[in-house]
């Protein structure tokens, strides 16, 4: 097992959560609302806002991933290091997204607390935030029909 995961489950930031399948459609659509949302603050040259919210809607597509496995996080580094090992590791999801979800990460804090942010960056992560969100509605899609 992945030792990050492993250490994860040891402090319960990574969890079961048997009503997970029951929430992913709910976090998808809040995921579109926040990307939907970082469009118009980019087009209303709101750059701050736009990194913010388009970090939320990969938050939401992350969370659906990995509410689709029965899972919950109690942490935003757990829930990098879970869709690694339940999608990355897997190749089901790209190392590019994985790398753009931490790069959203880090983007968003420079915003919320350092008062950091640019055009380029908000520009480069609403692509980021609109492929990875495609991607995951699509795995999901994916695993349910796999399931049923």
């Amino acid at each position: 097992m992945n030792p990050e995961f492993k250490d994860c489950l040891k402090k319960q930031k990574i969890k079961k959560f048997s009503r997970g399948k029951a929430l992913v459609n709910k976090e998808l659509k809040t995921a579109e609302d926040d990307l939907k949302t970082a469009k118009e603050s980019f087009n209303n040259e709101n750059y701050k806002w736009t990194t913010i919210q388009c970090y939320y809607s990969m938050f939401h597509s992350a969370r659906a991933l990995l509410y689709s496995k029965n899972y919950r996080e109690r942490s935003h580094y757990c829930l990098t290091v879970a869709l690694r090992v339940f999608y990355g590791e897997m190749g089901f999801l790209s190392i590019d997204l994985i790398e753009g979800f931490q790069k959203a990460k880090t983007l968003r804090e420079n915003a919320d607390y350092y008062d950091q942010w640019s055009k380029v960056g908000a520009e480069a992560l609403l692509d980021i935030a609109k492929k990875f969100l495609n991607v995951s509605t699509k795995l999901i899609k994916s695993n349910s029909s796999n399931s049923s």
